[in-house]
């Protein structure tokens, strides 16, 4: 009698479990998303402007993309690839403030260290020489120590280390009616003089604090500044009722520029 041999079939690869599939995904987004927000936060990070103390230059509710590269160290290599560059006078910068370290604040660099600054009604002296300044508006005639400064002590003490600071500049670094920027350290004023907490109030940035320089307003919306500090419920009906009347179309994607002060 004949007999018949059988082979048994091959086995077919387990499948790989579903849970497994799903979870090297999740790792993957996860990795993803790390990459993104570690890139997002070493490279460029978005800044929304809160107040009106950098008008008419940049207006509250301009929300901006920061370079954070523009001014960081340069390595032996990365020199040769990336455009650092030095702080310069008339150059806007975004940092970190000295006393609300939590705070980051936007100005225009007005003095570098060495310099020598005065105001004398309003009008700011570097080095002997007044400055040029288009960008800079006064709404009001009225003088008080911002406008003549370093000559008195700050009459506006919205912080006591604020206060501190400010005195302490003027104790240390005021030289002939003068102040002489020290060495690490730079004067910061906003364009919007007469409505602008900046330098002459708290003191000078130190280059540490200094994150980068704005690059572009990627939109720029019209809101009071409570709603731009913490997007509040307010601000978010105020986002769905009026979105496109209120965000300033023309602002979208506009450049930011320092203006050279010499």
């Amino acid at each position: 009698m004949a007999t018949t041999a059988t082979t048994k079939p091959k086995a077919r690869p387990a499948a790989q479990p579903p849970a497994t599939t799903q979870r090297n995904s999740i790792a993957e987004w996860a990795i993803t998303i790390l990459i993104l927000l570690f890139g997002t936060s070493t490279i460029a990070q978005p800044f929304v402007i809160p107040t009106s103390s950098m008008h008419n230059t940049l207006l509250t509710g301009d929300h901006l993309i920061v370079d954070k590269l523009a001014y960081a160290p340069p390595g032996p290599l990365s020199k040769h690839l990336l455009p650092y560059e030095d702080v310069k006078r008339g150059d806007i910068i975004v940092f970190r403030h000295p006393t609300l370290i939590n705070v980051d604040y936007v100005k225009r660099v007005i003095g570098l260290p060495g310099d020598h600054i005065k105001l004398v009604n309003k009008q700011v002296v570097v080095n002997g020489k007044p400055l040029i300044e288009p960008y800079a508006i006064h709404l009001d005639n009225f003088m008080n120590y911002r406008d003549n400064f370093p000559q008195d002590e700050p009459d506006y003490d919205p912080d006591p280390q604020m206060l501190q600071r400010a005195q302490a500049m003027l104790r240390e670094d005021v030289v002939n009616g003068e102040l002489v920027v020290p060495p690490g350290s730079y004067f910061a004023m906003g364009d919007n003089r007469d409505n602008s907490l900046d330098s002459r109030y708290w003191g000078l940035v130190p280059r540490d604090n200094i994150m980068g320089k704005p690059l572009i307003i990627f939109w720029s919306y019209d809101a009071p500044t409570d709603d731009l500090k913490d997007y509040n419920l307010h601000h978010m009906v105020d986002l769905g009722l009026h979105f496109f009347t209120k965000t300033r179309w023309d602002r979208t994607f506009k450049l930011i520029h320092g203006y050279p002060l010499g």
